[in-house]
């Protein structure tokens, strides 16, 4: 897989579509994690189950899967969905559902009941469509290199699989 591509991916979602809920400088501060973020180790140590999406050749969304959720998770959940993405220009094209449907196979092939994540506000409508239920809205900090920290809404949620 890709390392590179992938970054772009992700931060040409972040950039492309964040906007449509957050300002410019959480956007910023969001995407700013994708400059120092080592894909080639994530990818590699296998603690993420990842998925592609190519067209032409070219990479053009992203999904991953963690197997081990965090002991202080808000709800229940056997494995969490921790990103899909994918270029702005292929959004609302079902690409991010091929990838997501991909996702929640491989953890149902896993015995995983339940599926969590922690969803940004352009995507929650995403995964409601897909039957997720709100668990809890928080504020996330937003990575960034800036003196102040960036804070932007963010939305748990759940679903049987």
């Amino acid at each position: 897989m890709d390392a590179e591509a992938v970054r772009t991916v992700h931060y040409a979602s972040i950039v492309g579509l964040g906007p449509e809920a957050y300002d410019q400088q959480q956007v910023r501060a969001w995407a700013s994690g994708c400059g120092t973020a080592d894909y080639t180790t994530a990818i590699e140590a296998d603690v993420l189950d990842y998925v592609v999406a190519e067209r032409d050749d070219v990479i053009v969304g992203f999904g991953s899967l963690k197997w081990e959720v965090p002991d202080d998770y808000e709800a229940d959940v056997g494995a969490e969905i921790t990103a899909v993405y994918v270029l702005p220009s292929v959004a609302r094209k079902g690409i991010g559902t091929e990838i997501y449907v991909e996702l929640e196979q491989r953890a149902r092939e896993q015995g995983v009941r339940i599926l969590g994540l922690s969803a940004s506000l352009p995507a929650v409508p995403f995964y409601e469509a897909r039957g997720y239920d709100r668990v809890a809205e928080y504020d996330h900090e937003f990575s960034s290199h800036e003196d102040t920290d960036e804070i932007g809404r963010v939305v748990k949620m759940k679903k049987e699989v």
